[in-house]
């Protein structure tokens, strides 16, 4: 369970116009123009905060990292949270100011976006202030992944016939090997966009997720799944398609039909398939694969 605080409750206040955006368009902006005070957010969570919360998460009208007094508040929250974790989902571009660099390394989760790394295919999804430069992004993100000791998510978003080529997504599986993330969410348009522009489908996803080296933590984060493409895997299909991606339920519910799911069943038991816990998702991987994998999300 996870309780929002937005940070902008006004208006949209970003640095990006994303094309995806579900919140209306809207002119760019290096900084907020006008902010909630830590007091009254901290009063505000006070009231509303118990222990059946998981997460505080910091998000936005825009992007939180905007937020002028956001050191100041982490610490104001990390006062009064007890168990609960601390959560910021942020479009990554303000890591180049190592104010605020350092401020996210206090908190317990991050969740950086990165939808794409090369110059011009970032500019016509994201619509980035014109001061933010997409290879000065990606290496923070890179600095700021070895030097973080919480849990880091890497969020792709990908737009029909933009960074779903196998030339970005080559540039994207470069960038993000060299990434230690614990989880890296791909995903697609679910909400009515700010432009024209379509997502991709659960098939696709899926096809783009095989796509990336397998030593990726890649998990499809998206609820356009349109029909389930239930079909019959054998119990040597199924263990190269884990070997490739691991695969959560919700994947095996929309992948597999019921006789492939015995299959699975007996794989576990005869211990040729494993559990493994990423974040708070489960993920089935060939038992042989776990060693590998958890150094890899170490």
């Amino acid at each position: 369970m996870s309780l929002g605080i937005d940070l902008s409750p006004a208006f949209k206040q970003c640095n990006f116009d994303c094309l995806y955006c579900e919140l209306a368009p809207s002119a760019t902006v290096a900084k907020q123009k006008e902010s909630v005070s830590v007091k009254t957010i901290i009063q505000e969570l006070t009231k509303h905060l118990h222990d059946k919360i998981d997460a505080i998460t910091l998000t936005a009208n825009g992007e939180p990292t905007l937020y002028p007094y956001l050191n100041e508040l982490i610490d104001a929250i990390d006062k009064i949270k007890g168990n609960t974790t601390t959560l910021i989902l942020t479009n990554s571009a303000t890591l180049v100011d190592n104010n605020v660099f350092h401020t996210l390394l206090k908190l317990d989760e991050v969740k950086l976006s990165l939808d794409a790394v090369s110059s011009e295919v970032f500019n016509k999804i994201d619509r980035p202030h014109e001061s933010i430069n997409i290879e000065n992004i990606v290496q923070k993100v890179k600095e700021f992944s070895h030097l973080y000791k919480g849990k880091l998510y890497i969020e792709v978003l990908f737009v029909h016939g933009l960074n779903d080529t196998k030339e970005e997504i080559t540039k994207l599986n470069a960038a993000l090997k060299e990434i230690n993330a614990v989880r890296v969410d791909i995903g697609t348009i679910d909400r009515p966009p700010a432009y024209p522009v379509e997502g991709v489908s659960y098939k696709e996803l899926h096809n783009i997720a095989l796509m990336f080296d397998k030593e990726l933590p890649i998990h499809i984060a998206s609820r356009v799944h349109a029909e389930p493409n239930n079909s019959y895997h054998t119990k040597e299909e199924i263990l190269n398609t884990l070997d490739k991606r691991p695969l959560t339920m919700e994947d095996i519910n929309l992948l597999f039909d019921e006789k492939s799911k015995q299959n699975l069943q007996e794989l576990l038991a005869s211990n040729e398939v494993t559990i493994n816990r990423v974040g708070n998702l489960e993920f089935y991987i060939p038992k042989n694969n776990l060693k590998r994998k958890r150094i890899k999300l170490q």
